[in-house]
């Protein structure tokens, strides 16, 4: 092939890349800290108010048992960015780091760089900031890297009234949060000019502790009208050891570690009445965090690129508040593990809602192949199109998680099984117990149950990272 002939063929084959570069959706990737299933269009909680995470159901499908593979930030983060469950990993907690134990993995947002996307972030998206470099063209800061002045004067804080440690109440404006600055970099990207297809993240840290926002958010939650989680007494009575000792952790301010201790966080709520503040806290604080997403959905419609992106939300693990005698995530159970999760894209479905199980290890395959991109090997979890094109179709695949080293849990559309690494075991029927209070594993175990734990055995994973 003469000089000529072939700068015309290379020219033109990167004319068709360009194009094809350009045709492809982009992508509004929102993660909100500690968010569980208390959302409006799950009905998750009595009086949760989030108008604009609905707005978003309300034009793609929501999964309503949506599970992450771990009960706490890091490992959940890094499982769902990499595509690798905490087994495979060895990524437990928030100590270990992404490049230690899987330098050579290709995270989400790099992958898409790898592919044309410009790729900018901003806020909680990995557990530590950017964490990995070359996913980002650009990541957003705040003036101050932290979460914001609300923190200072909110971490460790005693109530007058009470004198407990209790990090919720009313704070400062929202001009001064540091969930609603960032939101104003993501909102002037989104707004700028784009000459190639872009993957936007926003990660907020609201509703993570301290629950401190302004003013206004409480006053939609009044005090009075906040409804508690409905509870059993005794609920930790039929629980192995092990999983009664994730119960009663506690939040040690000294060093923001946990620890185990007499009652654990629930019975020092209890012993200071601040349960229903609490509650209010975390309601506030959602609503908060709804008010900055809403403020980035508002300047995606206003772009000619609202009708060519992808957008997805998600909670990165579940939360209690008061379930089972517990606060916070750190446990194996439903309310630890189940999480909000929606997904609009071009030329899916609006308003619509699937109960089949999904894990957020999903996500990863599921993006590439809404954005046509090659799929990659070496994902644990599974795409989930096709349960975007048809939401109840059957989908036999179990959610897994994890939390510490061969302490894992498998939700089915039916059960919870979950097994810690001493070999403790428990079982719930979600057909007639929803809320997990009879752990049917209890000895003595009927043999229809023991026959039932064997079958979701095989789901545990094969290799255990150390």
């Amino acid at each position: 092939m003469n000089p000529a002939a072939r700068f015309l063929l290379i020219s033109a084959l990167f004319n068709v890349g360009v194009s094809l570069a350009q045709e492809r959706p982009n992508v509004l990737f929102i993660a909100v800290d500690d968010l569980n299933h208390w959302v409006g269009h799950l009905d998750g909680h009595p009086g949760t108010f989030t108008p604009n995470i609905d707005r978003l159901a309300g034009r793609g499908v929501t999964f309503s048992r949506a599970y992450a593979a771990a009960p706490l930030c890091n490992p959940s983060r890094v499982s769902l960015l990499t595509g690798v469950m905490p087994a495979h990993s060895g990524i437990y907690g928030n100590s270990e780091t992404l490049r230690e134990q899987l330098p050579e993995a290709i995270t989400l947002p790099h992958y898409f760089r790898q592919n044309g996307y410009t790729v900018k972030g901003g806020g909680k998206i990995f557990h530590r900031g950017p964490e990995d470099g070359a996913a980002w063209d650009e990541y957003f800061h705040s003036a101050k890297e932290s979460k914001g002045p609300e923190q200072k004067t909110a971490e460790g804080k005693k109530t007058p009234q009470t004198g407990m440690w209790a990090p919720w109440g009313p704070s400062t404006s929202d001009s001064a949060m540091y969930d609603a600055r960032i939101a104003d970099h993501i909102v002037t990207e989104l707004k700028g000019e784009h000459e190639r297809p872009f993957f936007v993240a926003y990660g907020t840290y609201k509703p993570h502790l301290s629950w401190n926002v302004p003013q206004r958010y409480f006053e939609m939650h009044p005090l009075e009208s906040v409804v508690l989680p409905t509870v059993i007494e005794n609920d930790l009575a039929d629980i192995p050891p092990f999983g009664r000792r994730l119960a009663v952790q506690v939040m040690d301010t000294s060093n923001n570690r946990n620890h185990a201790a007499e009652g654990g966080d629930h019975a020092n709520v209890l012993r200071y009445n601040q349960w229903r503040p609490a509650v209010q806290g975390y309601l506030a604080s959602i609503t908060f965090a709804d008010a900055q997403v809403g403020k980035v959905l508002d300047a995606l419609a206003s772009t000619p690129h609202a009708d060519n992106t992808i957008v997805v939300l998600w909670g990165d693990h579940g939360y209690h508040l008061g379930q089972k005698e517990h606060w916070r995530k750190h446990t194996l159970w439903e309310d630890g593990l189940r999480t909000t999760l929606v997904i609009s894209a071009p030329g899916f479905g609006s308003n619509v809602r699937s109960d089949r199980v999904v894990s957020l290890l999903d996500l990863y395959p599921t993006l590439v192949e809404l954005a046509g991109l090659e799929p990659r090997e070496g994902m644990d979890g599974q795409s989930i199109v096709p349960l975007l094109r048809e939401p109840e179709l059957p989908w036999p695949r179990p959610a897994v998680s994890t939390y510490g080293f061969q302490n894992h849990s498998i939700r089915t559309e039916r059960w919870r099984y979950i097994r810690y690494h001493d070999g403790t075991e428990e079982l719930y029927d979600h057909d007639v117990d929803p809320y997990e209070w009879t752990n049917l594993a209890a000895t003595p175990v009927k043999d229809e149950y023991r026959e039932v734990m064997n079958q979701l055995t095989r789901h545990f994973p094969e290799v255990n990272v150390p």
